[in-house]
């Protein structure tokens, strides 16, 4: 993972208001249209409000305190949108009121992890104080704030240097504003349609593409969609430590992914290219054919403590293939590959028991996925989000991932905590079904954690099993 750039400081001066003033403004910010349940307030209709407008905000946990709390992989977003936008090289001026000390930090920029210019691949931050602050960055890009902590509330007023952007967001905006916004704000280069979970950041060539588009539809399909993650995250149970997470999800359309990658996922944020918007943007394709977007939003849901380098591209989709039940859609396991004439559990059930059967090694992708989807089958909908559940009472409080090459030691001890712990989840001991049928590379220590749960064997052969 790149450093984080020293931030920017051009000056900072006057106190503003009284504090007095600034508590008797916050302590009214509940009658502002929301900006995100638990993150912000606006005193205008929308979060693409012009400079002068006030945001009042409420601090939240950041984005590493809640990949701690989850036990996950990889940082998810703890931006809170502004509806802003800094054009390159323009003194921005913001007043900062705090009612308890704690001060947001400003961002201006996108992701694109791949930018041709390695500094436009992450969005530059800039620390605030209290009272005038005056920053410039020399790329410009949407503005955004984070607001790390627990209740403190602050006031951000946007002073000058940023340009209202074309912002939809769900519940607040009309498709006819929206639309108006579309062919009113031409010299802004960025749209962004929000919701509550969700930050969909768009150059305005891009959104423009899709702009007949149903976006409280579509929108709303993003948030049904994180919610399926949630789910099978066992994040509903009421549970302080069984919380979503705090903040959005952002996804960021990009100029440039690697040859061969549809879309991508990394600390922060996903990003799709271009050519995957007609299903990034479209109610029809997100519904249909979305299962890149299911599976980028994924791998921000993974539990470090099981995921071994081997397994990345495996585990994130028990939450893509969430997506689709959720969805109504039929299961990717189920397509028929037009070579063998067979579904993936067809052919993964095919080679068990063949002689020097090798998981890693002689299993595709969506094979390797069978026995996953397997252990729901034979234990229940809720075995995944109970294993969630387990994983996050134990605080493994993984280092997050900085690339998907573990060492041999950790891929041993992540192939080790999915055996043992899909065994306590289940209640049986899973041995033959991850070492006898599956041939996964669970090492001796690994069975022998299993064997000293003195669980009972399967009532059924999960392996037997099939959607």
């Amino acid at each position: 993972m790149r450093p984080a750039l020293k931030p920017f400081h051009v000056r900072a001066e006057g106190s503003g208001p009284g504090r007095r003033t600034v508590l008797a403004a916050l302590a009214g910010a509940g009658a502002a249209v929301a900006l995100g349940a638990g993150t912000a307030t606006a005193s205008v209709s929308s979060p693409g409000a012009a400079s002068g407008d006030t945001l009042f905000i409420k601090a939240f946990p950041d984005a590493e305190t809640e990949r701690l709390r989850l036990d996950r992989s990889l940082r998810a977003s703890d931006f809170i949108p502004t509806g802003r936008y800094a054009a390159p090289g323009t003194p921005v001026t913001v007043r900062v009121q705090s009612a308890h000390g704690v001060l947001p930090v400003l961002h201006i920029g996108t992701f694109d992890d791949y930018h041709t210019n390695t500094e436009l691949r992450a969005p530059r931050t800039f620390r605030l104080r209290s009272g005038l602050n005056e920053v410039a960055d020399t790329y410009g890009g949407p503005v955004y704030l984070s607001f790390a902590g627990h209740g403190q509330r602050a006031a951000v007023t946007f002073v000058s240097g940023t340009e209202r952007m074309a912002v939809f967001e769900l519940g607040r905006t009309s498709e006819a504003e929206f639309q108006r916004r579309l062919d009113t704000v031409t010299g802004v280069p960025w749209v962004e349609l929000v919701t509550d979970r969700a930050i969909l950041t768009l150059t305005r060539e891009g959104a423009l593409l899709y702009r007949t588009e149903d976006h409280a539809a579509l929108m709303s399909l993003f948030d049904t969609v994180i919610d399926s993650h949630d789910r099978i995250s066992g994040l509903d149970s009421g549970r302080p430590l069984d919380r979503p997470k705090a903040g959005r999800y952002h996804f960021n359309e990009v100029s440039v992914v690697p040859k061969g990658v549809g879309a991508y996922a990394w600390h922060g944020f996903n990003g799709f290219p271009r050519a995957y918007m007609d299903r990034l943007c479209t109610v029809s394709g997100l519904t249909t054919r979305g299962w890149g977007l299911y599976h980028e939003l994924g791998h921000l849901n993974q539990q470090a403590a099981y995921q071994a380098g081997t397994l990345t591209e495996v585990t994130v989709n028990i939450y893509s293939l969430a997506a689709q039940r959720t969805l109504g859609r039929p299961s990717n396991l189920l397509t028929v590959d037009a070579k063998t004439g067979l579904n993936w559990f067809q052919s993964a059930q095919a080679k068990l028991g063949t002689p020097g059967l090798s998981y890693l090694d002689d299993l595709g992708a969506y094979e390797r996925l069978v026995p996953l989807r397997q252990l729901e089958l034979a234990f229940g909908d809720d075995f995944w989000p109970r294993l969630h559940r387990l994983v996050r009472a134990e605080h493994q409080h993984d280092s997050p991932v900085e690339d998907y090459d573990h060492p041999p030691e950790a891929e041993a001890r992540q192939y080790r905590a999915l055996a043992t712990y899909a065994s306590r989840t289940a209640g049986r001991d899973l041995t033959e079904f991850f070492v006898g049928k599956w041939a996964m590379p669970i090492d001796r220590q690994g069975v022998a954690e299993i064997a000293a749960l003195n669980l009972p064997k399967p009532d059924t052969d999960p392996s037997t099993l099939t959607d």
